[in-house]
């Protein structure tokens, strides 16, 4: 907790106020929150409260002269959670304001021992019950025998059930009447009529449900700690002709941070000085270093590969890209939240119907009724009377009837049926929500980088122009750069020990040059190369639209049939390299590194992110399931672009996106089509994959950061499972819609039949509630046959 004396604030009309900023962990769902709110609103002096579930936060502001910060922990108390720790208000500003709760440890915590004890003793009573011959009796109470299997029962209710009636007794008292509630009086309800079954298995079920959902939370709040974690907390600014070290909270706009060479930008701002390539992959994901030049912009987080920059400051810590990537992870998650609330919305009309039913059942008819009478129903004749015992019971047998067992498991059963297969396919799938939301989508929203691509640099082509063979001129470029640390250059070095070239035959390498943003010049053997952009060969003279090329009497890759020389031009050597062989290339989306010497070209060599073999066909196999909008974001340039989604046949590109805007590209595609999956695999797709309806991490490929993020996980990188989901999820939305309405279409002929007495309390007990849980698990498990295709 914060101290007594809080954050002072001031209010409009001068009073002071505090602002007590509280960690809430168990605190983690709207329907939590409100319990909360609801709490914290009977407490004078409270101003205003600020709950945030996503990440376990409660920030009161309070009136001192009123109430103190004791009594505002005390109404969260008083709700049912706990008040683990508190948070610095200091400590938030260099996140962007964003204060996540500690981690808790779910599957080790107090709740889970008793659920897994609870469950437990479900497994050897349901042994006892129905498979072993042998269940004896082994006490009577209140002359009831009690069989060693309903010992067994008893003890799991308590075990995993007592957290459960405990959260329905603060949602009673806090007058929130929510799923805590009714499910807890379902559990009392039924072991007090002697179902000891069926309220064992409500109460580890619905236990299970809810460690699953704490799970979930705690992973997301993991990863908007990685998020923070990407920021520097230090950085070297220029004060008084000085340098000095400072916190990267402390600098202020305008003021100069330097950057040398790998160490990451501390903040956004402007190059004012100084050449490097930096790594921008954490904002955009651009998968090549882009060159930065005095004037240009660079993010906090990105790294800084090669040169020496000076950076003018342009936003401070609590503004940056990155602590906008970490609000907008925050918020959107938060939106979803409210939309992952389906059950407890129900509950909230369905509980307060059943209630009023069920008291108007036990108590009108003994008032109205004052001599018996019959009626004929179906050929049936039914008798009414007024007897307060038999009413009572037909009360209890609605609210039994009512009791959602079947309801509450119809989902879950459903959906550990479908992530169970799923994982066993290579897809991991987070919560239900996110299983059923994937079969609803109308449009997926496709990353480039590591999801279409591999996200890994590659040589693609090597073109000889002069009169040594493709494997020397690769072996040319592999030792100019041997010494350059530029992921071009570690490309070009893989690709020659692939193919078995050996540049160190070319030993004789001597005053080796960085060309910050052009290439690398060397002396190999004594003559000097270059290998660098097509611009630093035109810097040193070469006319590229118009090159003389050396053959040995065959036609050179560069050259082809409609490639004509100048009229002017007498030889018969010469080729547009610019707009044929350059333009080609580059405009398949690969980077173009010339290899020569300061009067001979030799060769090309093309690098690329190549596209995944198998991305075609997933794009082609998700039309033919009936997704129809199947577009690609990517931060690369239209040229890149174009080629990547011309080669993997998407229905539409977005290029140069930074992540706000790759947001507002899903945002654009949710207004245009509908419900959007988006998949992707960076930190900088950690906002887009939060604000689309499913997010979709690539695995290994992907950032813990956009894996925790994300609801779903293509493991192994398989983005040809993508389909498989899709048509897993889209089963599955059907299995589920069938065992919720099946299940409450049969209550509610169930409960038409209590008033008429045709329904007893076995009836309801054996159809109603163990009859459909039988059901609805059955019917969920069909979804275990569905597989990828082969």
């Amino acid at each position: 907790m914060t101290d007594d004396e809080g954050s002072p604030e001031r209010a409009s009309d001068g009073r002071r106020e505090l602002t007590a900023e509280l960690a809430v962990p168990e605190m983690d769902c709207p329907s939590c929150a409100k319990k909360v709110d609801k709490s914290l609103t009977r407490v004078d002096g409270v101003v205003d409260a600020t709950l945030q579930p996503t990440t376990g936060r409660v920030e009161v502001v309070y009136d001192p002269g009123r109430t103190g910060e004791a009594d505002v922990v005390a109404a969260i108390e008083n709700a049912g959670y706990e008040v683990v720790d508190g948070g610095d208000a200091d400590d938030s500003e260099a996140s962007g304001g964003v204060d996540v709760a500690p981690p808790s440890e779910v599957w080790t915590s107090s709740r889970a021992i008793k659920t897994w004890i609870g469950a437990v003793l479900l497994t050897l009573g349901l042994a006892f019950e129905f498979v072993f011959a042998w269940n004896p009796v082994v006490a009577t109470v209140l002359e009831q025998p009690l069989t060693l299997a309903d010992t067994l029962f008893l003890g799991a209710i308590v075990a995993a059930g007592v957290p459960v009636v405990r959260s329905g007794y603060y949602s009673a008292k806090n007058l929130s009447l929510d799923i805590d509630l009714l499910m807890g009086f379902a559990i009392v309800a039924a072991a007090a009529i002697g179902y000891f079954v069926e309220a064992a298995t409500l109460a580890v079920l619905f236990s299970i449900a809810e460690l699953l959902e704490d799970y979930a939370m705690d992973r997301a709040r993991d990863s908007l700690r990685e998020l923070m974690e990407l920021s520097p907390d230090e950085a070297t600014v220029r004060r008084d002709g000085a340098e000095v070290t400072v916190p990267a909270d402390d600098v202020a706009g305008g003021e100069t941070v330097i950057a040398r060479p790998g160490e990451k930008i501390p903040l956004d701002g402007t190059v004012i000085e100084g050449e490097s390539a930096v790594d921008e992959s954490p904002i955009t994901g651009e998968s090549v270093p882009v060159d930065k030049t005095v004037g240009e912009e660079v993010y906090a987080g990105s790294i800084n590969a090669e040169g020496y920059l000076e950076v003018e400051v342009t936003s401070t810590a609590g503004d940056s890209t990155l602590a906008r990537i970490i609000e907008m992870v925050q918020g959107a998650q938060q939106k979803q939240t409210e939309k992952e609330q389906f059950v407890d919305r129900f509950a909230g009309y369905y509980t307060p119907v059943v209630v009023v039913l069920a008291i108007l059942t036990a108590v009108l008819p003994p008032l109205l009724i004052a001599d018996p009478f019959s009626v004929s129903v179906g050929g049936y004749a039914v008798t009414f009377t007024g007897d307060w015992g038999t009413w009572f019971v037909r009360g209890l047998t609605l609210l039994v009837i009512a009791c959602p067992c079947a309801f509450v498991i119809s989902t879950p059963v459903s959906v550990v049926s479908g992530i169970t297969s799923a994982a066993k396919n290579g897809v991991l799938v987070k919560g239900g929500n996110h299983l059923e939301a994937m079969g609803d989508i109308d449009a997926v929203a496709l990353d480039k980088t590591g999801t279409l691509t591999r996200g890994e640099l590659a040589v693609t082509d090597v073109v000889s122009l002069g009169s040594i063979t493709e494997n020397e001129v690769l072996g040319h470029a592999a030792a100019l750069e041997r010494r350059s640390e530029h992921p071009i250059a570690a490309a070009i070095r893989d690709h020659a020990d692939d193919v078995g070239v050996d540049s160190d035959a070319l030993d004789d390498l001597a005053d080796f040059e960085s060309l910050t943003g052009k290439g690398v010049r060397a002396d190999l053997n004594g003559t000097t190369h270059y290998a660098g952009k097509p611009a630093l060969f035109e810097d040193l003279g070469f006319d590229l639209s118009h090159a003389h090329v050396k053959t040995d009497g065959g036609a050179t890759a560069a050259s082809t049939s409609e490639t004509r020389p100048p009229e002017h031009c007498e030889r018969e050597d010469c080729t547009d390299l610019r707009d044929e062989t350059i333009s080609r290339l580059q405009n398949e989306g690969k980077t173009v590194i010339l290899v020569g010497t300061e009067d001979e070209l030799l060769g090309i060599v093309a690098i690329a992110d190549e596209v995944r073999p198998d991305a075609r066909r997933a794009v082609e196999r998700l039309h033919e399931l009936g997704v129809e909008n199947v577009v690609m974001l990517t931060g690369d340039n239209e040229g890149t672009a174009r080629a990547i989604a011309e080669q993997v046949g998407v229905d539409d590109y977005r290029a140069g996106l930074l992540p706000d805007e790759k947001v507002d590209a899903v945002e654009n595609l949710q207004a245009e089509y509908g419900e959007v999956a988006m998949v992707g695999d960076g930190i900088n797709d950690a906002p887009a994959l939060a604000t689309a309806e499913v997010g979709i991490a690539m695995g290994a490929a992907g950032t813990d950061t956009a894996l925790e993020t994300a609801d779903i996980a293509l493991m192994g990188d398989d983005i040809g499972k993508l389909p498989y989901l899709y048509s897993l999820s889209h089963a599955a939305n059907g299995v589920i819609r069938q065992n919720i309405w099946t299940s409450l279409g049969v209550k509610a002929l169930l409960a038409l039949g209590v008033p008429l007495g045709l329904v007893s309390v076995a009836v309801a007990v054996v159809v109603g509630d163990m009859g459909m849980s039988l059901g609805v698990t059955g019917n969920a498990m069909r979804l275990s046959r569905i597989a990828p295709d082969r």
